[in-house]
């Protein structure tokens, strides 16, 4: 039997470390841009902290079912699920950094975090790729990764999001 509670709680709280990772790492990466460090700089400072904290979080969920009253299937379906996303969980802060990059017209390239980010997800894709094929099948994976790490966050983050906002909008008026 599968604890479909305690995934949901997880679910809700994996959507709220991918927000808060993505706006720790924004507000990070800006706060030293206020003090007058370089984005790329800054982007080296900040990311290494955050994605660590992030890594750290997700394995303290993890770690937290493995250690509750839940059944076994559900504690290994929760890690299972936890593997599966920690790619996307971990893109969160350093998609906070591609979007800064971005609006300040700069390449974020540059970033040795975010050069080293990208190749330790190539390396994991690569592995992916050989099974495959060779050719633009990598770039399409990193593509891929990253729309989907996006998409993932997003909707976690909308799901959770969205009740709040009912509430914040009023009850629905009542038919006459």
């Amino acid at each position: 039997m599968v604890g479909i509670g305690h995934l949901k709680r997880r679910f809700g709280q994996y959507a709220g470390v991918w927000v808060g990772a993505f706006l720790l790492a924004g507000a990070a990466m800006l706060g030293l841009m206020a003090l007058g460090t370089d984005l790329m700089d800054a982007a080296d400072l900040a990311l290494p902290v955050v994605l660590a904290l992030t890594g750290l979080t997700l394995g303290a969920g993890v770690v937290i079912s493995f250690f509750s009253g839940e059944t076994p299937m559900t504690k290994i379906l929760v890690l299972v699920l936890a593997l599966l996303l920690a790619m996307p969980l971990l893109w969160a802060p350093v998609a906070a950094a591609v979007a800064i990059a971005f609006f300040a017209d700069r390449p974020i390239e540059y970033s040795q975090v975010y050069v080293a980010f990208r190749l330790g997800v190539s390396d994991v894709l690569w592995a992916g790729s050989q099974v495959v094929g060779y050719g633009g099948f990598l770039d399409a994976l990193w593509s891929a990764f990253q729309w989907v790490a996006s998409v993932v966050g997003f909707i976690s983050a909308w799901v959770n999001a969205w009740p709040v906002i009912r509430r914040l909008l009023g009850q629905e008026p009542s038919p006459a």
